[in-house]
């Protein structure tokens, strides 16, 4: 199982980014998604997510101004960023859940996931 994210990069306090996730490896029909992001000395949280039956759930931090979204047949989900803001600075992670027929408990929980990608850095600046 792999995960490539894309999309990072920088960008001026008000501006837009759009991260893409490409997952290739798995079979299973159902599974959970996610984007989390860490920013430098902090802890990795969690910032959006989506299950098989497009249920979304988004951090308090970024609603109304990210929105998760993805596209089975490419094998992707996507992470849209508007009106960013410095402190949305960090290493952008997707990660995966197979066999999620059902959602998650937790669904912006680190320990909800088993499958990570490398990271996509977005910085933001004034």
């Amino acid at each position: 199982v792999q995960l490539v994210e894309s999309g990072g990069g920088s960008v001026q306090a008000g501006g837009s980014l759009r991260l893409s996730c490409a997952a290739s490896g798995y079979t299973y029909s159902s599974y959970c998604m996610g984007w989390f992001r860490q920013a430098p000395e902090k802890e990795r949280e969690g910032v959006a997510s989506i299950d098989s039956h497009h249920e979304t759930t988004l951090s308090d931090s970024v609603k109304g101004r990210f929105t998760i979204s993805q596209d089975k047949e490419k094998n992707s989900v996507y992470l849209e960023m508007n009106d960013l803001k410095p402190e949305d600075t960090a290493m952008y992670y997707c990660a995966a859940q197979w066999a999620c027929p059902d959602g998650l408990a937790s669904p912006l929980s680190v320990s909800s996931y088993n499958y990570w990608g490398q990271g996509a850095q977005v910085t933001v600046s004034l």
